[in-house]
């Protein structure tokens, strides 16, 4: 059996799930949070692609970030998928907290995200 967090962050995220689309002009960003790393992927829910990925894992996040499992972190990679996401084109996004609580480093990414 998980633990009880596990299964509330499961319940929420299903929750969310139920409401938000991601399209291709607006895609769904997704965030995952760890014990270590953050990651974030902007994905097309209408066919099942990732059009922008990027974590505290990436070369060029972790040369600046070191550590990915802080606040600090979480706003770096998100001013870098801000500018990845310009990149592409993409003025708007449907943000998907994947059940996490939107708090400390869900939303120090979620904040530096400018569109």
């Amino acid at each position: 059996m998980k633990n009880k967090k596990a299964e509330a962050r499961l319940r929420r995220k299903r929750s969310i799930r139920k409401k938000i689309y991601g399209t291709e002009e607006k895609p769904r960003l997704s965030v995952f949070r760890s014990a270590k790393n953050i990651y974030a992927q902007a994905i097309d829910d209408v066919t099942g692609k990732t059009i922008v990925a990027l974590s505290t894992l990436n070369a060029e996040v972790k040369k600046e970030v070191g550590y990915g499992g802080n606040i600090k972190a979480a706003e770096i990679t998100g001013k870098m998928l801000s500018e990845k996401l310009k990149e592409k084109g993409i003025r708007e996004i449907v943000f998907d907290r994947n059940g996490y609580l939107f708090h400390g480093r869900v939303k120090a990414l979620a904040d530096q995200i400018k569109l």
